[in-house]
């Protein structure tokens, strides 16, 4: 009996053995752990190479399961116009971002990717998406409650494309409209880009009062990681050129381009991307003291801070000369995760001998890998790493289509009604003989959307995806009986003999993004400046301006009864006709100051020297008409 016994107590030792080492392998997939823990326990069970396969972001055309098996890779993204398919349906995303996720879990250790996409005004990459008003139109509501919705809205229709990260919201402080990004500022004043930054509840949820300032926070598989950006000082650059130096002392920075930075930490941003500009000469890229000794350590920021696209290729001139210091400076300067997004295999070689040679430390290593960890782990994505479909309908769906048509009205400023104050044209009877639609943006619904709009430079056109043009939107809005003719550009005679009661003109600039919208001049594009002309010559109406920015209107100002500042209001072209037509007051107020001639410029709200032709915070109201 006792020889039997013996063998059997050591078979239940080891059983019991066995599962008190398996329970702690794995403590860190148990949400039930307290977060530190969780990240504690699975970095000292990672290798070099797992560790800085986490630092790395691919595109998603290089990021095959097998890739992000073999080299632990931490995180995909979809360039611009990056898409599984041509109008790729929520499905067919969902297929593919599902697919990559496999190959992450397939790994050792199963610690998932997160997947990143540029969702700047909605899910603009993904046919049929709510498209919002850029951020130059969302800055003029000043209405935070309505910016919260827009994040939740947009929160949903990304996660019904399985994607778990947006590269929003830009918190840029636009000081030079010149600049080709200035349509993704909300404002030339730092207050307004601060309240704005209530877009990030809206897209992560909202942070418990009590929690650690610094600490991400997303509160569910709702919801989305969003990042700040580009850190710090891309609206101030000289002359508005993009990517360039931005001239400015160290406590106006703090003043001018920091704050909104401060509001999103404390709202519990959970990454932050660098700017490709410098900052006195300096690559933000390369800036260990703002990147490190700042945001990290005196904002107490413990998200993940990424660079942007070959960002720190881009440390040198020209980019990628020297990619060995390169990559030594911008991990060293305190990026943790790196958007390679193609020459991965070259980046992991260097990054792992440079540790392996000490030229970099494995502290630097940790530190990267934790906040990463720390991102993943906040926002459930070890407990749900693979999408359903339970989402798909939030996609363009009705709900959202409203919220971005009330963001069309309140982010309209009404510059210029009627030749004098007691003969206003607006708003426009809906019961008239003959109204003239006019111009080369009255009917294109991508014009009106502009860049950042299923491809990353924007499309012309009414094929993108799905949404309202304005002439779609004056003709569901007027009376029956009330004839409309477009014509895109009319010569005088056409406009003259056809007895008009009025016209609605629409011009504007064409889709750009990043340096392509860099402008000197920053006129309208012909026949834009001619259609003005010939229409408004003849009889009354009222010119709707569709651009990303204040542009050169005062030499056709005296020739137009009404002027209206459209921004870019994406796919809702309805919003548009709802005050043109008075079932809304226009309520808009300029968030930037509108220039005379471009030789005034930089020119923004509180200069010395400020004669504007509209100042900030301009704008005309009306009242509803009642029908």
């Amino acid at each position: 009996m006792g020889t039997t016994t013996t063998p059997l107590v050591l078979v239940l030792l080891f059983c019991c053995l066995v599962s008190v080492l398996q329970a702690e392998y794995l403590k860190y997939k148990d949400p039930k752990q307290p977060l530190n823990v969780r990240i504690k326990n699975l970095l000292k069970r990672m290798t070099l190479e797992e560790k800085i396969g986490q630092m790395v972001q691919i595109e998603r055309s290089v990021a095959t399961p097998q890739v992000m098996k073999k080299y632990f890779i931490g995180s995909v993204l979809s360039g611009g116009e990056s898409v599984p398919a041509t109008n790729a349906s929520a499905e067919t995303w969902i297929q593919m971002v599902n697919g990559i996720q496999n190959g992450s879990l397939s790994t050792r250790l199963g610690i998932p990717m997160i997947y990143g996409i540029d969702a700047v005004h909605g899910n603009n990459n993904v046919y049929k998406a709510t498209i919002f008003p850029h951020n130059v139109g969302l800055g003029v509501t000043r209405d935070p409650v309505l910016i919260k919705k827009i994040g939740d809205a947009t929160a949903l229709e990304v996660r019904a494309t399985g994607i778990q990260y947006v590269f929003a919201p830009c918190i840029a402080v636009c000081r030079d409209p010149r600049w080709g990004r200035c349509f993704e500022s909300y404002s030339e004043d730092p207050k307004i880009a601060q309240a704005m930054t209530e877009i990030i509840p809206g897209l992560q949820g909202d942070i418990s009062s009590n929690s650690r300032k610094g600490v991400p926070y997303v509160s569910g598989k709702n919801k989305v990681a969003a990042c700040a950006k580009h850190y710090v000082g891309d609206g101030g650059t000289t002359k508005g050129i993009n990517e360039n130096n931005t001239v400015i002392s160290y406590s106006e920075l703090l003043r001018i381009h920091m704050p909104p930075y401060y509001d999103s930490i404390v709202k519990g941003v959970s990454t932050v991307m660098v700017s490709y500009s410098s900052w006195n000469g300096q690559k933000m890229h390369a800036n260990h003291f703002l990147v490190t000794n700042y945001l990290k350590n005196k904002l107490k920021f413990r998200g993940f801070v990424i660079s942007d696209w070959l960002g720190i290729d881009k440390i040198t001139s020209p980019p990628h000369s020297n990619y060995s210091y390169s990559i030594q400076v911008g991990v060293g300067a305190g990026i943790d995760m790196i958007m390679v997004p193609f020459n991965f295999t070259e980046f992991i070689d260097v990054l792992t001998y440079q540790v392996k040679n000490n030229i970099i430390p494995v502290s630097r290593i940790d530190d990267a890998v934790k906040r990463i960890l720390r991102v993943k782990f906040v926002m459930g994505l070890f407990e749900n790493p693979l999408a359903d479909l339970s989402l798909v309908n939030q996609l363009g769906s009705e709900e959202h289509r409203q919220i971005a048509r009330e963001a069309v009205r309140k982010s309209l400023v009404l510059l210029k009604n009627g030749k004098s104050a007691e003969k206003p044209l607006l708003p426009l009877p809906k019961k008239a003989a003959k109204i003239l639609v006019a111009g080369s943006h009255a009917d294109n619904l991508g014009y009106q959307c502009g860049g950042w709009t299923i491809t990353w430079q924007g499309l012309g056109g009414n094929n993108l995806t799905v949404g309202t043009t304005i002439l779609e939107a004056v003709k569901q809005t007027i009376d029956p009986a009330t004839k409309v003719v477009f014509n895109e550009n009319p010569d005088s005679n056409f406009v003259k003999s056809n007895n008009f009661s009025c016209a609605i003109v629409v011009v504007g600039e064409h889709p750009y993004a990043t340096t392509f919208g860099d402008s000197l001049n920053l006129t309208i594009p012909e026949p834009g400046p001619s259609t003005i002309t010939n229409v408004c010559g003849s009889i009354q109406c009222v010119v709707v301006l569709i651009t990303g920015r204040p542009v050169v209107i005062q030499p056709y100002l005296s020739k137009v009864d009404a002027l209206v500042a459209a921004w870019l209001p994406g796919t809702e072209g309805q919003g548009v006709a709802d005050l043109l037509f008075g079932d809304y007051g226009f309520t808009g107020k300029l968030a930037r100051t509108w220039f005379k001639t471009v030789d005034q410029l930089p020119m923004n709200v509180g200069d010395k020297y400020y004669d504007p032709l509209f100042p900030f915070g301009f704008g005309l109201s009306t009242n509803p008409t009642k029908y």
